[in-house]
């Protein structure tokens, strides 16, 4: 049976130390001691929050000031009178030597004594002592650095203005093109720490909660994206074209259009060899790029047979896919194949799907192919549908019969096996043979990478011209993989791929199950109450499609994206892993769940408001624990603008670190508390709700 969580109180915080580069001389030490002495006595005893090394620094000024005595006038009567100026040297100078024998000798037996006498259980007292004494100095001086960064963190940040409403940083087209971006690369992205906006993002005028999952898989609403009307009835990919405005709503249906994407999907489960598209799984198909989703009806299909797509298109000012694929409750994020390696590691995806895409895959000497030859799995799909595919328009187009040549002959000096096409799809199989590529006629196609080049996890690095992948322990075809949703749990041979042991695994998964369960129960208004109470039977507990995107910033295992599905949670996560902490993004993918690569100094590749739930467990300490490379302010502006109204956040770490976050949340106008955990006293929750403000209408 699971632990409870107790709700603590919302206030508190970390007391600030004074200057620590004052320095005086023993009298004008004496007398602000002793001034110190008679101000705490007048105070509450609330304020004895001092750090051990001000504890040990009184101590030692005591012991100096107790060598003076009082007089019967009450004045401090002084042996070294100024009359006798030698032998108060002289006396000095003994009294020091003096001193230091004792301090030594002293030291000296105290280290002995302790070094024979302690404990083993004295010994986890003491490092477990230290390391809190540790975590509150690191937390103690962040503080500091942040207070030296001005009044800004004391005061409630101000609104942006209207035009941020969907704008995303460091997709700035306008601005990459007057930079001298060009040939793509205006649609890159171009980030550096301090990237961040310092204003917070409003949702539109007349922005309504979304529809819960499944009702807002079909519907959303119009004011929540940035669209028109003209761009919602204008031709587009294919299932750009699945889309109708009534009112205020926008609906998504097969029957919009000529284009169905149900007979569509059954067309490629018939290219590949299955009887229909619930066979993919089967087939060892899970996880599936979408390359220009449209607005993700073809991941919306496959969601329905347990397959999870991501769709990546390139920042869209107005009428993005990624913007609208999220409001309907899938998964996407920012993403371009101009010139860099998508945030993925190699050996990733089951297949990879692109509708019309508008990539060149002719151009750069297949460059784009090679990327996606990365990413596959292998044994994993390529597919591919466009007009120049058909072979009676392609004949009569010489342009287009050219492009197509250059593609195949790619695809096949990447040992890909060309199924047979139907009408303007194609289906590639990627080799799970690894001598196929030595078996090629020398000087066709791509090398192997070096081991050098062969980064499985890159992070926005440029795009690599040889293949990859070949050298790694995760080289095994999709067909020998375990079918979903057994690949959730790996087993020891698996996990020892990974470099995990599986009784670490296994307690991982144990409590993240109990953790989830807790956290179902603290997700209601009733912990913001005057006086709130933990949830009991009697009360209903949050439905199960309370929350549909849900983004986890520090994923570790992927073990809270493993335990939600088990409770029978209807969401999907975004698992991320920080580029600061061990990278364990091929262990999450591998698992079948969904994840990226982020370095948390940057701003996250996606529009505003779409996430429902923000967690992160030790992602303050991993961040801001030892040298931290930007503002918690910035980080908390960021978590803003990526949750929706009325969204959550929920946050675990050390009880130092969460008393400080806690007082971050006042400058974002949040319901904040702080929930102590029972049995635990080393961490802390920290509870936080979005208020849902409207912009006022000028």
């Amino acid at each position: 049976m699971s632990r409870p969580l107790h709700r603590g109180s919302s206030g508190g915080g970390v007391r600030i130390l004074g200057n620590s580069n004052d320095f005086w001389d023993d009298s004008q030490m004496k007398e602000k001691i002793e001034k110190e002495d008679v101000d705490r006595s007048r105070t509450n005893g609330s304020h004895n929050t001092y750090l051990s090394i001000r504890f040990f620094r009184f101590l030692s000024l005591d012991s100096l000031s107790s060598k003076h005595s009082f007089s019967d006038n009450g004045f401090v009567s002084d042996p070294f009178s100024p009359g006798n100026l030698r032998n108060r040297h002289k006396l000095s100078l003994a009294l020091l030597k003096f001193s230091l024998i004792v301090i030594v000798i002293l030291a000296l037996a105290g280290s002995f004594w302790w070094t024979i006498s302690i404990s083993s259980s004295s010994r986890g007292q003491i490092s477990h002592g230290y390391r809190r004494l540790q975590e509150q100095l690191v937390s103690e001086l962040y503080e500091i650095s942040e207070l030296s960064q001005g009044s800004l963190r004391l005061r409630e940040l101000e609104y942006c203005s209207q035009e941020a409403e969907n704008f995303v940083p460091c997709f700035n087209v306008s601005e990459n093109l007057a930079s001298g971006f060009s040939e793509g690369e205006e649609y890159n992205r171009h980030c550096a720490h301090g990237s961040n906006q310092r204003c917070l993002v409003l949702p539109p005028m007349n922005y309504k909660i979304p529809l819960r999952w499944p009702s807002g898989r079909d519907v959303i609403w119009f004011a929540n994206v940035n669209i028109t009307a003209q761009e919602v009835l204008s031709s587009g990919s294919l299932t750009k074209r699945m889309m109708m405005l009534d009112e205020d709503q926008i609906s998504f249906r097969s029957g919009y259009s000529t284009f169905d994407v149900e007979d569509y999907t059954h067309q490629i489960a018939e290219m590949i060899g299955l009887r229909n598209e619930s066979y993919f799984i089967q087939a060892g198909v899970r996880n599936i790029l979408d390359i220009e989703c449209g607005y993700g009806s073809f991941g919306a299909r496959l969601f329905k047979n347990q397959l999870l797509t991501i769709c990546i298109a390139n920042y869209e000012a107005s009428g993005s896919q990624v913007q609208l694929t999220l409001e309907r409750g899938l998964p996407a994020m920012i993403g371009s194949f101009t010139s860099k390696q998508l945030p993925y590691p190699s050996l990733s995806f089951d297949m990879i799907h692109c509708a019309r895409c508008r990539v060149d895959w002719d151009k750069k000497d297949g460059i784009f192919l090679v990327e996606v030859d990365r990413l596959l799995r292998p044994g994993g799909y390529f597919v591919w549908t466009d007009p120049l595919i058909n072979s009676q328009r392609s004949l009569r187009n010489k342009e287009n019969l050219k492009k197509w040549n250059t593609v195949r002959g790619f695809a096949e000096n990447l040992c890909w096996e060309m199924l047979p096409q139907q009408d303007e799809t194609v289906v590639w199989r990627k080799t799970s043979k690894k001598n196929c590529y030595s078996a090629r006629k020398p000087g066709s196609g791509p090398s192997l990478c070096s081991k050098g080049h062969d980064i499985e996890s890159p992070y926005y690095r440029p795009l690599e011209s040889c293949i990859a992948g070949t050298q790694s322990r995760r080289w095994i075809p999709i067909e020998d993989r375990k079918k979903w949703p057994s690949r959730a749990n790996l087993d020891s041979n698996e996990l020892a791929i990974h470099g995990l042991h599986s009784q670490v695994f296994a307690d991982d998964t144990i409590n993240w199950k109990s953790a989830v369960h807790n956290y179902w129960s603290l997700l209601s208004p009733l912990i913001f109450s005057d006086h709130p109470k933990r949830p009991g039977d009697e009360d209903p507990s949050p439905p199960f499609n309370m929350l549909r995107n849900v983004l986890d910033m520090n994923a570790h295992f992927g073990s809270f994206n493993a335990a939600l599905l088990e409770a029978g949670k209807s969401v999907w996560v975004m698992n991320v892993v920080p580029t600061r902490g061990p990278n364990n993004l091929p262990l999450i993918l591998d698992r079948g769940f969904m994840g990226v690569l982020h370095d948390w100094c940057e701003p996250f590749p996606s529009y505003p408001r779409t996430y429902d739930l923000v967690h992160g467990e030790g992602l303050l300490s991993l961040e801001f624990g030892e040298q931290p490379r930007c503002l918690m302010r910035d980080l908390f502006t960021e978590i803003d603008r990526l949750l929706r109204p009325e969204g959550w956040l929920i946050l675990r770490d050390t009880a130092a670190v969460i008393e400080f976050a806690r007082s971050q949340t006042t400058i974002l106008k949040w319901d904040a508390r702080v929930v102590e955990i029972e049995g635990n006293s080393h961490e802390k929750l920290l509870i936080c709700q979005k208020p849902f403000f409207k912009r006022q209408a000028s």
